[in-house]
């Protein structure tokens, strides 16, 4: 046995414990970082062939793992744009450069152009519905923009479909004088009211409803534009203030709705094609009830809050109740995480043995899904980093014993020619 070979082994330790002793201390120091992998250090032995009944003595190497894939347990914030993700993938994130990274820490807040930035300073990205339901780049990142919940302006949203559902007299008189269809100033109608929709720039948009029973069972509906009727009285309405007719039949036993079926069709003037839906309309014994008048869009208004989620999709939700499909928030992975390689600021990038990148939503492709107001914690086990930093002080001691002996031995041969 060379005592070289042993002082040289027993610096092979105490190297390899303090590698250890590093990777504990970083997980110690990093067991309140948001996204924070821990790392760990494993060792192998270095065998040297021994011949003639010598032994040489080897060492110990080291390699450090990242616990990459084993996910830490989520906490929950009062924050909409803290992100977790409850499962496989990570978050695409951009340097101030326009680098690419992958990282888990989600702690996202908007900065002052409305960009969501994590406190590392990376860039959250995702793909944009501006052109439409995105779809995702499946083995890179082309496609991918910051995510910007910045307000994007007042919206307006146009009326495209409604419901009127009411009950209308079956003893009301038949019609004997002009139907209102006509905009005969002497016109009566049986029934009438008056439905708000919106037009393309949000104005509102009043519609006079008048229902008129002309015979058993049937009844003539005529809607007409309410910003051209006649002052003090509706008819005659203005020249192209009538906006549709149409004949309603109910079935004289029951007293429900026959036709006509999927509603009327009406254009609102500025605005878009509208649907009023009659179903649950009726003929009953009593008098003219309005149950359910009800129709979409609404007045210019802006942003009142964000909202992302579990799969990706950020919402921007408007005073007046609509809501804007903004970004969709995709999920990278690879086939070996734990093989990425670690950088500053809880990012990861591809390496030789990661595998390549997979692009997809979250929620498929064994992807995990997004969590809205929360916060992966680190995957560090304090009690169990305490235990391996006393281990490896043991260790680190036995190893200094080891040279110090093979020393102090070397002394004794040097002094043996005095």
């Amino acid at each position: 046995m060379s005592l070289y070979g042993m002082m040289r082994t027993g610096v092979s330790g105490m190297n390899a414990q303090a590698n250890r002793l590093s990777t504990v201390a970083d997980n110690i120091a990093n067991s309140s970082t948001t996204g924070y992998k821990r790392s760990s250090t494993e060792f192998s032995s270095l065998i040297i062939p021994s011949a003639g009944g010598n032994y040489q003595s080897g060492g110990v190497n080291t390699t450090v793992r990242t616990a990459i894939s084993q996910q830490g347990d989520l906490k929950y914030t009062n924050s909409g744009s803290d992100l977790a993700i409850n499962g496989n993938g990570f978050f695409v994130v951009e340097s101030a450069s326009g680098t690419p990274y992958l990282t888990r820490a989600g702690s996202f807040v908007p900065d002052g152009n409305g960009n969501l930035i994590n406190a590392a300073g990376f860039y959250l990205m995702g793909y944009s519905f501006a052109a439409g339901p995105p779809a995702t780049t499946a083995n890179g990142f082309g496609g991918l923009e910051r995510v910007s919940i910045a307000q994007q302006g007042l919206i307006a949203e146009p009326s495209t479909q409604g419901t009127f559902k009411a009950n209308l007299p079956s003893g009301a008189d038949i019609a004997s004088g002009p139907l209102p269809s006509s905009n005969d100033p002497n016109a009566v109608a049986t029934q009438k009211s008056s439905l708000v929709v919106y037009d393309n720039l949000g104005n509102e948009v009043m519609l006079d409803i008048h229902y008129t029973k002309t015979a058993d069972n049937t009844w003539e509906v005529a809607v007409y534009n309410q910003a051209g009727a006649a002052p003090g009285a509706p008819f005659p309405y203005s020249a192209g203030s009538l906006l549709t007719t149409s004949t309603l039949t109910f079935d004289g036993t029951t007293g429900a709705l026959t036709s006509p079926a999927g509603g009327i069709n009406i254009t609102v003037p500025g605005g878009q094609p509208f649907n009023l839906s009659l179903d649950g309309m009726t003929q009953l014994g009593t008098g003219y009830t309005e149950l359910s008048v009800v129709a979409n869009g609404a007045a210019p208004s802006g942003i009142e809050s964000v909202e992302i989620a579990a799969d990706g999709t950020v919402y921007a939700y408007y005073e007046n109740g609509s809501f804007l499909e903004l970004y969709r928030v995709p999920l990278a992975n690879v086939q070996s995480p734990d093989q990425l390689t670690v950088l500053p600021g809880n990012v990861f990038t591809l390496s030789a043995n990661s595998g390549d990148l997979q692009m997809g939503f979250p929620g498929s492709n064994g992807l995990g899904s997004v969590v809205s107001g929360a916060l992966e914690n680190s995957n560090v086990d304090i009690a169990e980093e305490l235990t391996n930093m006393i281990e490896s002080q043991r260790n680190y001691t036995a190893n200094s014993k080891v040279f110090q002996t093979g020393a102090d031995l070397m002394d004794v041969l040097v002094n043996l020619k005095r």
